[in-house]
């Protein structure tokens, strides 16, 4: 990528930055989820290989997520309300990560010796849809920003979201 494709290298710094805060969200709130199983299940020797997969998953995820935007999954709502439209693709990527759970699960069970039919049937759908539920909860409020992003602008929303305030002026009225 040399200087004569400009566009090009700032679409890359684009998309590695919309991938970088992806991660850092995703690994946030999975590892928060590792430290909230230990608390809960009390298992004060920290596993740190757990803490590992979190962030390991929350780097899947955000590929998937990557994936899907590219193949304008969940744009199918974005001409309503901002609320709408977060809550749809946090539903549709909920259940894309759902889906991508599954065949991860149904791989791992087939490396360990399991054939197909043995792998689907040790699945536990249960403990995948109670992670799915969670990672809806997860992609509304992430979808809630981008969704604001994408009809304010770039520009407007950065301004709002990581501007500095003055003294009682109103943001909105100033951002736009």
């Amino acid at each position: 990528m040399g200087s004569s494709h400009p566009e090009r290298r700032q679409k890359v710094k684009h998309e590695l930055w919309e991938m970088t805060w992806l991660f850092l969200y995703l690994a946030f709130f999975l590892c928060a989820l590792v430290a909230y199983d230990l608390f809960l299940l009390k298992q004060y020797e920290v596993a740190y290989w757990n803490f590992g997969f979190a962030v390991l998953n929350a780097l899947v995820i955000t590929k998937v997520i990557m994936i899907g935007e590219y193949a304008k999954l969940g744009n199918m709502h974005e001409n309503k309300g901002v609320f709408v439209s977060a809550v749809w693709k946090a539903l549709v990527f909920g259940l894309l990560v759902f889906a991508f759970h599954i065949v991860e699960e149904i791989i791992k069970r087939m490396i360990h010796g399991a054939d197909l039919a043995r792998a689907s049937r040790e699945i536990r759908v249960l403990q995948l849809a109670g992670r799915t539920i969670v990672v809806f909860c997860t992609f509304v409020p992430l979808f809630a920003f981008r969704e604001f992003r994408r009809v304010m602008g770039e520009g407007p929303f950065r301004k709002l979201v990581f501007g500095r305030r003055k003294g009682g002026e109103n943001q909105l009225a100033d951002a736009g």
